[in-house]
C-alpha cells in the first residue's frame, strides 16, 4: 500500500471514530423502548436528525432550513434546487433529508452526482461512514455495511438500499437496483467557475444531466431531485435546473435586511470578518448568490490628482438620500453625498461619502465638504427629490438642514433636485460611460484608500444594466455632472445673431 494510501485510510478510520463517539447509545433502553423511541423520531424528521447526527447538526437549525426539511420530505415525487450561501449547510442538510428517506425505507436507489467521480465519492463518503460507524443508526436500523459490495463510489445497504458516486459525462448505464431505478438524484457541485467560462462545456454538461441521467428515473415510480449549488455565472446548470424545479430555494449568508439567515451559527461579527478579507466580486458571488462581472459596464476605472480647488469655476456637493434609516445594515441601500468638480471636460469625483448611515449623518456629510474646501471655490448643494421623496425632504431634512446651520454656524443650503429622470442604469451608462472610456472621469488619487472612495469604485466596476449590486453612488455622481452642465449653460453668455447670418445657415430661405 502506499504511504498516501495508508494516511488516508488513518484519517477514514479517524472519521469513523469521531461519528462512533459522538452518537453514544443509552444501552439501558429496552428494545421495545428503543422501537418506539424510533418510531417517534420518524414521525418527527427534525428531531429524528438531530438524534441520528448530532455531531454535524451542532447549531440550531435556522427556519429556511426546517422549512427545507419539512417541504421536500413532504413530497416523494419532487424537484428541488438548493442555492444556500457557503457556511449555510446545503449539502449537510440534503443529507440529513436522504438518510431520512432511505433508513425509513421511502427510497432505495441513491445516485451522486458532481463535476468528477473523486468529487462524487468526496460527497458520498459522509453517507458511508455513517451507515458503517454511527452508534444510533446501528442500534436503531441494524448494521448496514454489506461484505463484498462497499466501496468509496457505490455500496448497498443490507436495508437493500443502493448508492452510487458518478462524475458529469460518466455512464449511468446499469444504475438499477434490482428492478428499482434511480430514486433519488442528488446534483452537488456541478458547475465550477471555470467550466462556466465556456458555453459549450455548460451545454455539454446539461445535455449529459438531460439525455443521460435524468432519463434513469422510472417514469411509473415517485423521484426526488436535489441541485444543491450556488448560482456562479447568469448560465449555468444550477439556474437551468432552477427555472424547471418545483421549488428553487435561494438564501444568501444575510437577508434584505441586512441581517445573518442563520444567526445561530454565523454571527454578524463572524460574518464582517470574513467578508472583509476577500474582493466584493467574491463576496457578491460566493455569498449573495450574485454572479456580477468586473468592468462589464465600467472596464476601467481612472485615478488622478485632482487640480486645485480655486481652479474650479464651482463645485457641486450632490447627494442621494436613500429610502429609510439604516447604519452598517448590508441589504440596504446607501446613502451618498459627492464632491464633484469639472475642469477642461474632465469630471474629477474629489471626494465622496458613500454608505448605510443614518439621515442626521448624511446631512453632516454636506458640512464636512464645505469645511474640505473651505471657500476655495464655490460650492452648490443638491440632493435627489423626485415627488415621493418630497414630503421626506420637506419633513424631514429641511428640519435637519436648519439644526445643522444653527449648530455649526455655517450657510448650509440644499437644493432639490426635482428633474424627472429616466431608467436609473441606462441613464448611468448612456451619460458617465463614454466619459469614463475617454478618460475623463477621475476620481481623486488622494482618497483611493478611502473607505468610501473604495467603495464608489466598486459600485462603477460591478456596475451592469440589470443592476445586480448597488448603483448609488454611480447614480449620484451621474445627477452631480448633469446639474454642473447645466450650471455652465446658465452662466455661457448669450449669443447674439445677425438676420444675414441666419439667412446664410438657413437653406431653405431664398
Amino acid at each position: 500500500m502506499k504511504q498516501a494510501d495508508k494516511i488516508a485510510l488513518l484519517d477514514w478510520e479517524k472519521f469513523k471514530e469521531d461519528i462512533a463517539r459522538a452518537t453514544p447509545v443509552d444501552k439501558s433502553m429496552s428494545a421495545q423502548d428503543r422501537e418506539k423511541h424510533r418510531l417517534y423520531l420518524e414521525r418527527h424528521p427534525v428531531e429524528w436528525i438531530k438524534f441520528f447526527f448530532p455531531n454535524y447538526a451542532k447549531y440550531e437549525f435556522a427556519g429556511f432550513q426546517k422549512r427545507a426539511i419539512q417541504r421536500i420530505l413532504a413530497h416523494d415525487e419532487w424537484f428541488e434546487v438548493l442555492s444556500w450561501s457557503r457556511e449555510l449547510a446545503k449539502s449537510t442538510v440534503t443529507m440529513f433529508i436522504v438518510m431520512y428517506a432511505t433508513l425509513t425505507g421511502r427510497k432505495k436507489n441513491v445516485i451522486m452526482t458532481s463535476n468528477s467521480k473523486d468529487n462524487a465519492a468526496r460527497l458520498l463518503a459522509p453517507y458511508r461512514a455513517n451507515l458503517e460507524a454511527n452508534g444510533r443508526i446501528l442500534a436503531y436500523y441494524g448494521k448496514q455495511e454489506t461484505p463484498g459490495s462497499w466501496t468509496e463510489d457505490e455500496f448497498i445497504t443490507k436495508g437493500g438500499v443502493a448508492f452510487r458516486a458518478l462524475g458529469a459525462g460518466q455512464s449511468p448505464r446499469g444504475s438499477r437496483n434490482e428492478a428499482i431505478r434511480p430514486d433519488v438524484l442528488l446534483v452537488d457541485d456541478f458547475d465550477t467557475d471555470e467550466d462556466t467560462k465556456n458555453p459549450d462545456i455548460i451545454q455539454k454538461r446539461w445535455d449529459w444531466w438531460e439525455n443521460a441521467l435524468y432519463p434513469t428515473r422510472s417514469i411509473s415510480e415517485s423521484t426526488l431531485i436535489i441541485f444543491c449549488g450556488n448560482i456562479i455565472a447568469k448560465d449555468c446548470c444550477v439556474v437551468r435546473a432552477g427555472s424547471m424545479a418545483d421549488h428553487w430555494d435561494i438564501v444568501n449568508i444575510r437577508d434584505k435586511n441586512g441581517h445573518s439567515t442563520w444567526p445561530e451559527k454565523n454571527s454578524e461579527e463572524h460574518i464582517d470578518r470574513t467578508l472583509a478579507k476577500i474582493s466584493t466580486k467574491a463576496v457578491q458571488g460566493e455569498y449573495f448568490n450574485n454572479p456580477v462581472s468586473v468592468g462589464e459596464v465600467f472596464e476601467n476605472i481612472t485615478y488622478g490628482k485632482v487640480p486645485p480647488l480655486s481652479k474650479f469655476k464651482f463645485l457641486v456637493a450632490y447627494g442621494d438620500p436613500a429610502p429609510g434609516e439604516s447604519k452598517g445594515k448590508k441589504g440596504k441601500s446607501f446613502k451618498t453625498v459627492s464632491l464633484l468638480g469639472k475642469l477642461g471636460g474632465k469630471l474629477y469625483v474629489i471626494k465622496t461619502f458613500l454608505a448605510q448611515a443614518l439621515n442626521a449623518e448624511f446631512i453632516g456629510w454636506y458640512v464636512k465638504l464645505l469645511e474640505f474646501v473651505n471657500g476655495k471655490s464655490t460650492v452648490y448643494c443638491y440632493m435627489e427629490n423626485n415627488k415621493l421623496q418630497d414630503p421626506f425632504f420637506q419633513q424631514v431634512f429641511k428640519p435637519l438642514v436648519a439644526k445643522v446651520r444653527k449648530e455649526h454656524k455655517i450657510a448650509l443650503h440644499i437644493r432639490g433636485d426635482e428633474e424627472k429622470k429616466t431608467d436609473k442604469a441606462t441613464r448611468i451608462e448612456a451619460n458617465l460611460e463614454p466619459l469614463n472610456r475617454e478618460g475623463n472621469l477621475i476620481l481623486n488619487e488622494a482618497e483611493k484608500d478611502n473607505p468610501h472612495m473604495k467603495e464608489l469604485e466598486d459600485q462603477f466596476k460591478l456596475f451592469t444594466l440589470s443592476l445586480r449590486y448597488p448603483a448609488d453612488g454611480p447614480d449620484a455622481v451621474e445627477g452631480g455632472n448633469r446639474i454642473i452642465d447645466e450650471l455652465m449653460r446658465r452662466a455661457e453668455p448669450p449669443v447674439f445673431k445677425t438676420r444675414k447670418d441666419l439667412r446664410s445657415r438657413n437653406r431653405r430661405r431664398l
